[in-house]
């Protein structure tokens, strides 16, 4: 039989009033003023001041040209109407737009988006404290969508920002993302990195985003993303937004991709030369990653080892399945993309594969992509499909250039003179082609050899427009 032990109405009565009393007695949370630096740890004060300086407000000017008589006339769609014809004229506009950067070094070196300061005619940089500097583009890298901007005045001692190590970020770290959003004036903002490596943004030809919840607006372009040791640690870019604000999505380029873009200033013919591996890669599938013998899908499959190539060199092979560069995991195409153009010509990495069921770690030197057979850029004349096209036989480094894919074969067209018969036939700058009647076409002159042999007048090009295959059949 279950007991039940009741306490006298007395007892319950003393409990009650001691709880009551030990409740009224606590002491009450007193504010106070902090006392030291270290008290401040819930305030991003310290970190501002130190960091606000070195970010400006980036202001260009460039000059356009427009119907003098209606915008309309600017579309080429519209002007057909007309039969190409422009009436009333072209007239020159200036058009200002407005962005942010970060000074890397106390010489005035500024780091910020290539499309900030993309085409510009004047470019001036206004520091916090209001000082204004004409300031000239010195190194532009479309591919990364980073340029650095340098003041023009002789200058010592400007506040800078120390590029800090984007790998060691994690999701979760606090970050501010500092700039001047709609040009109301220099913002702060903080928030966390919601996500690292985003790989499938679409902003650029590396896709490798830090993602953050910081607000980011129109104007913040080029600005710094700054962690709390007050280190740049991304550049900000870009946002996802259906109505041009913030919707809590901004991206921002890793700093140890800044990284690279700084130390080529003064690199020679003022381009960011990247190391160039030689291979394609495809993704692991959980069905591959069972015949293989992996534990689950992870890395990417070597598809392709170009021959001549720094892989070949260093004995990967087709099959082989590459987990790491240098400890640091690669998921995809992108990671190992980015990856590989963070590390100096020169240098080396150790590639841990997948081969043969167990793993093996192998050194790549990382080299410049080669330049073989030299490629000869030749502009196509005559009475030929190709006619009024500049082409050019591709190389590595040519790949490189232009972003075209590793494995890419044959001769690509690089620009195409406007009204000749290569625009009117209709094909475009970056097409590649290869083969014509047939003929596999693996550089300039077997191009030059297979038109001059039109059949009759007739030729069937085969080109690859991206991911597509096209199929030209052109009659003289």
């Amino acid at each position: 039989m279950k007991k039940f032990l009741f306490l006298p109405p007395i007892l319950l009565i003393l409990f009650g009033f001691a709880a009551l009393a030990e409740k009224t007695t606590e002491k009450p949370i007193e504010k106070a003023v902090p006392q030291s630096e270290e008290q401040l740890v819930f305030s991003y004060a310290p970190i501002v001041k130190k960091a606000a300086p070195a970010v400006v407000n980036i202001y260009t000017r460039k000059k356009v040209k427009v119907n003098a008589v209606s915008p309309l006339m600017n579309d080429p769609v519209f002007r057909q109407f007309f039969g190409g014809r422009v009436p009333g004229g072209m007239a020159e506009r200036v058009v200002s737009s407005l962005g942010s950067g970060v000074i890397v070094n106390s010489d005035g070196l500024i780091i910020t988006n290539n499309h900030v300061v993309q085409d510009s005619d004047e470019i001036t940089v206004v520091l916090p404290d209001r000082r204004e500097f004409e300031s000239e583009v010195v190194l532009t890298d479309a591919k990364t969508d980073l340029a650095l901007v340098k003041i023009k005045a002789k200058v010592t001692g400007l506040p800078y920002l120390e590029l800090g190590d984007s790998d060691k970020l994690e999701v979760g770290d606090v970050v501010l993302a500092i700039g001047n959003p709609f040009g109301v004036g220099q913002t702060v903002t903080h928030g966390i990195i919601s996500a690292l490596a985003r790989t499938t943004v679409g902003i650029s030809d590396f896709q490798f985003f830090i993602q953050t919840d910081a607000a980011i607006n129109p104007g913040n372009s080029g600005g710094g993303l700054v962690d709390m040791e007050g280190k740049l640690i991304g550049v900000n870019t870009a946002i996802y937004s259906k109505t041009g604000g913030s919707n809590g999505i901004g991206f921002a380029i890793p700093s140890n991709m800044a990284a690279t873009v700084v130390a080529s200033v003064g690199a020679k013919g003022g381009k960011v030369v990247r190391p160039w591996i030689g291979l394609t890669v495809q993704p692991v599938t959980a069905e591959i990653a069972e015949s293989l013998g992996l534990s689950r899908p992870q890395g990417v499959m070597v598809k392709k080892v170009l021959s001549g190539s720094p892989a070949e060199k260093a004995g990967i092979k087709s099959g082989d399945v590459i987990l790491q560069v240098d400890e640091k995991e690669i998921p995809d195409e992108q990671t190992l993309r980015f990856r590989v153009a963070t590390y100096k010509v020169g240098s080396n990495a150790d590639f841990k594969i997948f081969r043969d069921r167990a793993g093996q770690v192998i050194k790549v030197n990382m080299e410049a992509p080669m330049e073989t057979p030299a490629a000869e850029h030749v502009k196509m004349a005559g009475k030929n499909p190709l006619s009024g096209a500049v082409v050019a036989t591709i190389t590595p480094a040519l790949i490189e250039d232009k972003g075209l894919k590793e494995t890419a074969e044959g001769v690509v067209i690089l620009a195409i003179a406007q009204g000749s018969i290569a625009s009117r036939v209709g094909f475009a700058e970056g097409d590649i082609i290869t083969s014509v009647n047939g003929a596999h076409i693996t550089e300039v002159g077997d191009l030059k050899t297979a038109i001059g042999k039109g059949d009759h007048g007739t030729w069937l090009v085969v080109v690859q427009r991206g991911e597509e295959t096209l199929n030209i059949t052109i009659k003289g």
